[in-house]
């Protein structure tokens, strides 16, 4: 640990520079008319901090108050904008003894739509379809590698260094992902991340106002942006508040030391997120779990700092405005700051009402869970969040419903329970479900390569509650096994490359069992983009009895009858069993083909199986 200790403090050493001589203002522009008249600056240039006044003459915008800092680079000046200020360029003057600085700053037009258009909210109504930038397609060779930035790696034969996938090779595919029903897209952090190492997944920024260049950089940022919403699509953006990576200037050069968690030696969290609620902690222990730091790379921002919860709130804005989000996801949520988080969130609804946010929240157990979203709980904190990645669905439901063998309380009745459990939230169709991500083993993989089993795991995932969310590759069968490596769970999608020998946009040279469930999720997701009920509808369960969990999805209009099968042996439905839903229907049709089931009649479920019926009258 001392040999580790010491490296961390080299690294340290290295990263870090004298005061910075370069110029920014942060944000780096903003617009009139928003909801909060209220902006920030956060200006760095030499000596800036020596200003004795900050002049700007422009209608409409006010200088309210400078703030210093113990780092003289830096200057914080509180603008007021009012509602008759006008889009256009002024200069601020920055009346230094030695140095006078002039920058320019821009008031933008918002957005055409205010809202309407953009940051439409994500709800069970979409379906997302979740990918890696650099995994996925390479649609501009000529932005692999860049000069000066510091992770010149491109090697496709390694899972660990860059492979060249963009947002031209997203957008050359948007066909594509639409085939498989998806209307919206989440890809892992588009904010740059010039690191040393390990830049292919995104979450060590290093400057919050720069897109990813090897990606195509902000312009491309906003055509996909545009190219979604042509076709009706949303964009998701995956937001990292926690941490920075240690390039950034809140460790290389901070404003003052208290932007980041300082500890004596390297801290971690303790990863238990029982310490933020409970009613017993010792605070050393709670301390721990939110200002340790994630990784030797990735700092801890000290969201208590309330120059830095300006920075990084008026970035949540900024990203929405700047590139028409939609939706937010939030990672590492339960290491910020809740309080925190509750003004982020707050602020982003304030300004776009529709706006919705899903936080990752890796905790074990329902209640956890739910603590932080919008819940019924009654404890000291509320959270406000929209929804959670849904881990309980996954690891309580319905992978054990799948792989255990059927118990009182275990195989398909952890998935019955752990829906149960939904009156803990106030809207548990805001939740996220999956059934795997860049931090989880591939479920082809998880599932020992059985199609079978893979099948109902899809077909539980696009008609339960939630939004529903496909990890690029599952269509195809894509394996890979995060006890190995990380790595091998972001493997390059086929045919994203040229010269690629098996192509998954195309179909050609997919196995038969790579393009048997490429055809069965499309059907899946084609029958769930024009389902009323699974859309918008409501969800009853039945009790499982002997292995076989059958649940609806009903409204004014449809009624969808969905049977998981989860024994080991056939099982014959009476329809009549589930008569509260099935009364004044006389067939059900299977969503895949044309078989059609007469209620009055008791057809057969084979083992380890699951069907989707629409009921007919």
């Amino acid at each position: 640990m001392k040999t580790i200790i010491t490296l961390f403090l080299l690294l340290i050493i290295c990263v870090s520079s004298s005061a910075q001589n370069e110029t920014a203002i942060y944000p780096t522009h903003w617009w009139v008319n928003m909801k909060n008249p209220k902006l920030q600056l956060l200006i760095l240039g030499k000596q800036v901090g020596d200003a004795a006044k900050v002049e700007i003459n422009y209608p409409g915008v006010k200088v309210e108050k400078i703030s210093r800092f113990e780092n003289k680079n830096y200057l914080a000046v509180d603008l007021n904008i009012s509602a008759a200020a006008k889009p256009g360029s002024f200069k601020i003057n920055v009346k230094t003894p030695n140095n006078p600085l002039v920058y320019n700053y821009e008031l933008k037009s918002r957005r055409p739509g205010k809202g309407t258009v953009f940051a439409q909210g994500v709800t069970q109504a979409d379906f997302i379809y979740m990918l890696m930038p650099d995994r996925f397609s390479n649609g501009d060779p000529t932005n692999d590698k860049l000069p000066g930035m510091r992770d010149q790696t491109l090697n496709r034969d390694s899972v660990y260094h860059r492979h060249g996938g963009d947002f031209q090779g997203i957008i050359n595919h948007l066909d594509y992902i639409q085939s498989l029903g998806a209307n919206s897209l989440w890809m892992t952090p588009v904010i740059e991340n010039d690191r040393t190492t390990r830049t292919e997944h995104g979450y060590g920024f290093t400057d919050h106002y720069k897109i990813e260049p090897r990606f195509g950089g902000a312009d491309q940022y906003k055509k996909l942006s545009n190219e979604l919403h042509k076709r009706g699509m949303k964009l998701i953006q995956d937001a990292v508040y926690n941490h920075v990576d240690i390039h950034h200037f809140f460790q290389v050069d901070p404003p003052s030391k208290d932007w980041i968690h300082q500890w004596p030696t390297f801290t971690r969290p303790n990863y238990k997120d029982q310490t933020l609620f409970d009613p017993y902690v010792a605070p050393s222990d709670k301390k721990k779990m939110v200002d340790g730091w994630f990784d030797y790379e990735m700092p801890d921002v000290n969201q208590n700092n309330p120059f830095v919860a300006n920075f990084l709130i008026q970035h949540a804005i900024w990203s929405v405005e700047e590139f028409g989000v939609d939706g937010w996801r939030i990672d590492t949520y339960i290491y910020n700051d809740l309080e925190f988080m509750n003004r982020c969130n707050k602020a982003l609804y304030d300004e776009y009402p529709k706006m919705t946010m899903f936080g990752e929240t890796w905790v074990h157990g329902t209640a956890n869970q739910a603590y932080f979203t919008a819940n019924v709980l009654n404890t000291p904190f509320k959270s406000n969040l929209t929804g959670a990645t849904d881990f309980q669905t996954l690891f309580y439901g319905i992978f054990p419903a799948i792989k255990d063998n059927f118990g009182w309380t275990d195989g398909v009745n952890k998935l019955y329970t752990t829906l149960s459990n939904d009156f803990l939230y106030k809207d548990a169709g805001n939740n996220c479900i999956f059934l795997d991500n860049h931090d989880l083993t591939r479920v082809a993989t998880e599932f020992g390569g059985d199609v079978n089993k893979v099948k109902v795991a899809l077909a539980w995932l696009y008609t339960c509650r939630g939004i529903p969310q496909l990890y690029y590759g599952t269509e195809v069968f894509m394996k890979g096994d995060k006890g190995i490596n990380d790595g091998q769970v972001r493997l390059d999608f086929p045919g994203g490359w040229e010269g690629d020998s098996k192509n998954a946009f195309t179909g050609n040279n997919l196995t038969t069992d790579e393009k048997d469930m490429q055809d069965y999720v499309k059907k899946l997701g084609n029958f769930r983009k024009n389902s009323s009920a699974i859309k918008t509808g409501k969800m009853m369960q039945y009790l499982p009895v002997d292995g076989l969990y059958v649940y609806f999805r009903y409204d004014n209009n449809q009624t969808v009858m969905c049977i998981m099968n989860t024994a080991k042996e056939t099982k014959t439905i009476n329809f009549k069993d589930y008569s509260e839903r099935t009364n004044g229907f006389n067939n059900a049709k299977s969503v895949w083909g044309s078989e059609r089931y007469n209620t009055n009649d008791h057809p057969t479920i084979p083992a380890g199986t699951m069907w989707v019926l629409q009921l007919e009258k």
